[in-house]
């Protein structure tokens, strides 16, 4: 039986939806899914890859492994043509992992049944009104729900979003792709990307190994076929007669394409939120920002976006921060989907076939021949060179925390299992019991470690080892100090409500 109310009330259960609600019950908030499709089977495979940094934050969740158990290692990174290697980059994770979103989505729904939060499954947010203590939320099925906030999770059309009027401002679609998964009647000669002045197309098993860096596709099995338009501006579901027409277009044959297991269409419009936050409603993921797939950005910022508002929101729920602490998650999260926006957009840009554009992707392809432009624009297209505006200080203020092998008094720990819990942690390197944090005992854990080898940020290189750390939840530092411990007490209260926890 449904139950009324709950704290936060989630629309859409995708990859964002699901992190954002492993988060928050990560911190005891009584949170649920409202998701308009029957089951959690995902219906075709969509996104094929994690990213270093989304990586990453599993890790800090302890729930990396489940993925690299099934994901495939890459080097599948790259821009403007040039394949950007990151084997050297100080991460645990120096690679694309080739995982379908379908096998994403099954793992973290294994997970988020381990917190036992309440899927509506079968039906969709309608509608909803706030007033000044929450918020009620009509169902498609004439149910309704009251939370104290609701998040839109819910895909570039939300709903969510567009009944709480915040814009949606950006530039219209100039190509359009579709993809389909299918049977073929026919072998094609070979499998692979083909470019021509249409656009980028492909044909593929949905079946592959990577060997030594090279995909190796299934000898037989369905096919995932992506193919672009000859029209843009097409509406409504797309079918298999417009896949066969825009393949014949593509190789002149439609390779007797049948029993398609799912068919999207794509384009490379893209649009940003003006806010992430209206009132007691936000939005997350495709919800806050769409772009082309080039790259693979999507569901990495979604979940990063998710990380990133989980732990404010709950704070603010619990009482222990100001409702003014999601003013932080707009202010954080905005550059950082405009950033991803901007590659995406220049990565479209760069796939036409003229002579001018192919003189232009030569040209970027030398400038990441050099060591400082390729590590820069690697690090800022697998998440890892994104650095918060926190103030001036020292360059991991706003970047995410190394994942360090400490020697504790508790034997050696990675910085990461030190975030399993998700609760804010005051990582002390120098003298042990330097620090007293008494007032926020109950919500910041402290750690005495030592650490004595280099600190090496992916986008800077080597920096100077700090002496301690205020690491927030979402694994991105908020202060570096030592034992004198200036302008600790202020970070504290900015981020993790005021001493004894009043707000």
């Amino acid at each position: 039986m449904r139950k009324s109310e709950h704290q936060v009330v989630i629309a859409g259960g995708g990859p964002t939806g699901l992190m954002l609600a492993a988060e928050l019950a990560l911190a005891g908030v009584d949170v649920a899914i409202v998701e308009r499709r029957s089951s959690g089977d995902v219906v075709g495979s969509r996104a094929g890859g994690l990213h270093p940094r989304t990586l990453e934050s599993f890790e800090q969740r302890g729930i990396a492994d489940r993925f690299l158990a099934e994901g495939q290692v890459a080097q599948a990174v790259g821009f403007a043509g040039v394949r950007l290697d990151l084997s050297g980059f100080p991460t645990r994770y120096p690679y694309t992992l080739g995982l379908w979103q379908n096998h994403v989505e099954r793992i973290l729904g294994g997970w988020i049944d381990t917190f036992e939060v309440p899927i509506y499954r079968g039906v969709a947010v309608t509608d909803f009104t706030q007033d000044e203590a929450g918020i009620d939320i009509a169902l498609s099925d004439d149910g309704a729900l009251r939370a104290q906030y609701l998040v839109g999770c819910d895909g570039g059309r939300s709903l969510v979003r567009k009944v709480a009027g915040i814009e949606f401002p950006g530039s219209d679609p100039t190509t359009s792709n579709l993809i389909a998964e299918a049977e073929l009647a026919e072998e094609p000669p070979e499998l692979g990307i083909r470019r021509d002045a249409t656009g980028i197309h492909s044909i593929g098993r949905a079946e592959y190994e990577i060997r030594d860096g090279q995909i190796i596709f299934a000898k037989s099995g369905p096919v995932r076929v992506l193919v672009t338009e000859r029209e843009v501006g097409k509406t409504g579901e797309p079918t298999l007669a417009e896949v066969q027409e825009a393949l014949i277009g593509v190789y002149g044959t439609d390779y007797g394409i049948h029993s398609p297991t799912s068919i999207t269409r794509f384009t490379d419009a893209a649009r940003q939120a003006a806010t992430y936050r209206e009132r007691r409603v936000l939005v997350a993921g495709d919800a806050a920002h769409i772009h082309p797939p080039d790259g693979g950005m999507g569901l990495q910022t979604g979940v990063q976006d998710a990380v990133n508002l989980g732990w404010k929101l709950a704070q603010v729920i619990k009482g222990t921060s100001p409702e003014s602490l999601l003013d932080s998650y707009h202010a954080e999260r905005h550059p950082v989907g405009a950033r991803v926006l901007r590659y995406t957009m220049a990565a479209v840009a760069l796939r036409r076939e003229d002579d001018r554009t192919k003189a232009l992707r030569e040209t970027m392809a030398e400038l990441l021949e050099m060591e400082e432009p390729r590590r820069r624009v690697a690090a800022d297209l697998i998440g890892l060179g994104i650095r918060y505006e926190l103030g001036e200080g020292h360059p991991l203020l706003g970047r995410r925390m190394p994942d360090l092998d400490l020697a504790t008094a508790g034997g050696p720990k990675r910085t990461s299992a030190l975030l399993h819990a998700a609760r804010p942690l005051l990582l002390n390197l120098g003298t042990p019991s330097a620090f007293n944090i008494a007032s926020w005992a109950d919500r910041v854990q402290v750690v005495d470690a030592a650490y004595d080898g280099a600190w090496e940020l992916p986008d800077l290189g080597v920096v100077t080892a700090p002496e301690a750390v205020l690491i927030r939840p979402d694994g991105y530092v908020a202060w570096v100090g030592d034992a004198a411990g200036q302008g600790l007490a202020e970070a504290l209260a900015t981020w993790f409500g005021r001493p004894n926890g009043r707000s």
